[in-house]
């Protein structure tokens, strides 16, 4: 092993780099020399004398150097480098989740028959939630097994405007717009309710809700009919039809269920509908004069209708979805369909 092999070999060397053309061709040769050509003139350098061993391992450890930091600049180069030849890379696209897109659409319904799209917050008093809206002092719904009540200190003392609780409906929105605007007025209000019931495929601890209100001084049941109609066939499509049953619901009188010709047999009849031909989807009615009269609002002079709707059932309905729980599990396969 002499000097001028290391040197020659150097040369080589360069010559392959600069005939190379690509930035990954330099690499390959640069790690050629480093684990195949310089591995063995070390390899050589071992059995030679100890001087002959320091002249030639120094050399042979400047080339080496030399190689390496040729091969960290390609490196660097080819990080810096764009080829806009290239296809580009795919990029993943997010989806608007499925209720979201269904509140989104019931938002532009109503807002085309002159509804404002109003919110109120998701933590309620008892006063809102309860009183304000004619439910019983003894009312089930109160109870704690049913309701999700916060923990506060000495809360036996409260009053009802002091309880609080995660709202159990979007209907105390009602009583707060109320407060503040003077009739006529029309709303909707989309959120999130909460309930403290067992989880199961039509059932969870927390949905998406709907409410609706329009007061005035010759608000009728045809009014409601004629606004909700136009909701439901914009939502499932022309041919839905309604029918209302009567029922009763405290903040409401007269009172009643919303039912819409079955989305999945088009009313014929089908084991989703019961054989029946409908869907119970709503209830709705008259707001009661004692909720209108909480609000500060004349009920001699104003009158007015009221509904509340599950936008997870709709929605359901509307896809043929047979579990809620798939709506909160973040799972893409099941988001990305929509």
């Amino acid at each position: 092993m002499k000097e001028d092999n290391i040197d020659l070999l150097k040369e080589r060397f360069l010559q392959e780099i600069k005939e190379a053309k690509t930035a990954e061709e330099r690499r390959k040769i640069s790690k050629k020399y480093l684990d195949k050509e310089l591995s063995a003139v070390f390899r050589t350098i071992k059995e030679l004398s100890s001087e002959r061993k320091g002249v030639l391992g120094r050399k042979a450890n400047e080339l080496k150097s030399f190689i390496a930091e040729h091969m960290e600049e390609v490196s660097a180069e080819e990080e810096e480098s764009v080829d806009v030849t290239l296809p580009g890379k795919n990029v993943s696209v997010g989806r608007i989740h499925p209720l979201t897109q269904a509140l989104q659409r019931c938002g532009e319904i109503f807002s085309g028959m002159g509804f404002s799209v109003v919110e109120g917050p998701e933590v309620e008093d008892e006063w809102h939630n309860f009183d304000a809206l004619n439910f019983e002092h003894d009312h089930p719904s109160r109870e704690m097994q049913d309701t999700l009540f916060l923990k506060q200190n000495k809360r036996e003392s409260l009053s009802s405007s002091e309880k609080l609780l995660m709202r159990t409906h979007t209907s105390p929105v009602q009583i707060r717009y109320m407060l503040e605007n003077k009739p006529p007025l029309r709303i909707v209000v989309p959120g999130r309710v909460f309930r403290n019931e067992a989880t199961d495929s039509s059932h969870e601890i927390n949905f998406y809700q709907l409410e609706g209100m329009m007061v005035g001084e010759d608000v009728s049941v045809a009014n409601f009919r004629a606004v909700i109609g136009v909701f439901f066939q914009k939502f499932f499509g022309k041919d839905t039809r309604i029918r209302l049953r009567p029922s009763f619901f405290p903040f409401t009188e007269p009172s009643f269920e919303v039912d819409i010709s079955c989305s999945n047999c088009s009313g014929k009849g089908c084991s989703v509908c019961k054989r029946t031909g409908w869907l119970e989807v709503m209830g709705a009615g008259m707001v009661h004069p004692n909720v209108l009269k909480n609000a500060g609002v004349d009920s001699d002079k104003y009158r007015g209708f009221a509904f509340g709707v599950g936008v997870d059932r709709l929605v359901m309905l509307r896809y043929k979805i047979d579990d809620i729980r798939l709506f909160y599990s973040a799972d893409a396969r099941f988001l990305k369909q929509f």
